[in-house]
């Protein structure tokens, strides 16, 4: 079963779409008059032409591909990033270079995935204190690597 978002596209890129069957993420591509150098530990954003209309109660989160990750050390910087149902602006990535060497950015190359989720508001009950576990207030590390 699927959902429908609207979306409009104002570059001549694709839409993103998801790669296999198992796939959880959809591709987002950047859109770019020119290409774009990141230099080590510089970060820039990157539009992708994209618009979109989700329903209240749904997210678009942008994260990381992990190819270029792995290859060239690039990353989306407020992983995930939020794209919230009521936002109507261009989807903007911000990209991050961890590399020791200039990563170039060219109109319709693969930046970023887009995953989507479904949102749950909260309502806060105050009270004096919270119900004991065995891990306690253990984190960061707590359980070892082992």
């Amino acid at each position: 079963m699927s959902t429908q978002v609207k979306i409009i596209n104002h570059s001549k890129n694709p839409l993103p779409e998801y790669k296999t069957e198992g796939s959880s993420g959809m591709d987002v591509r950047a859109f770019l008059a020119e290409e774009i150098e990141i230099k080590p530990l510089e970060r820039a954003l990157i539009k992708t032409g994209l618009f979109l209309e989700m329903e209240t109660g749904m997210e678009c989160q942008v994260r990381p591909r992990s190819g270029l990750a792995l290859k060239q050390g690039i990353t989306v910087l407020n992983t995930p990033g939020t794209i919230d149902a009521d936002y109507r602006g261009e989807i903007g990535v911000i990209l991050i270079n961890l590399s020791n060497k200039t990563v170039t950015v060219e109109n319709g190359d693969r930046i970023a995935q887009l995953v989507f989720a479904k949102m749950e508001w909260v309502e806060w009950s105050l009270v004096k204190e919270t119900k004991a576990t065995e891990r306690g207030e253990g984190g960061f590390g707590s359980t070892g690597i082992k």
